[in-house]
């Protein structure tokens, strides 16, 4: 009894985690420009709304588990190879140099 209240909340709380992560990869492909997919030669921005969009759909409404850890995949190749060339080409981050103090009008001086 008491293991099979475990197995209920772990696949529960994998099914948020693979909720939360599939729904903010989808937002941050459709804050990203069509442009800039093309720039950074990864698939268009309509494959990966399409990908995305499917993955938290199966995340919302289908509990099987083979479909949640290949949404996962999908999830994962987003955020691991996609959204830095993203960001890479359209000039989010840092581009090399810089110090951690450095603000976005140069270094802070604390004042002086």
């Amino acid at each position: 009894m008491l293991r099979a209240g475990f197995d209920l909340g772990l696949w529960l709380i994998l099914d948020l985690v693979f909720l939360v992560s599939s729904v903010t990869a989808l937002v941050m492909a459709a804050l990203a420009r069509e442009d800039a997919y093309r720039a950074a030669d990864k698939q268009k921005k309509s494959f990966w709304l399409i990908i995305l969009g499917v993955t938290v759909a199966l995340n919302v409404f289908v509990s099987v588990l083979f479909l949640s850890i290949a949404g996962l995949i999908a999830t994962i190749v987003f955020f691991v190879d996609v959204r830095p060339a993203l960001k890479q080409v359209s000039g989010g981050g840092r581009k090399g140099g810089g110090s951690s103090s450095d603000g976005p009008y140069g270094p802070y001086n604390g004042g002086r």
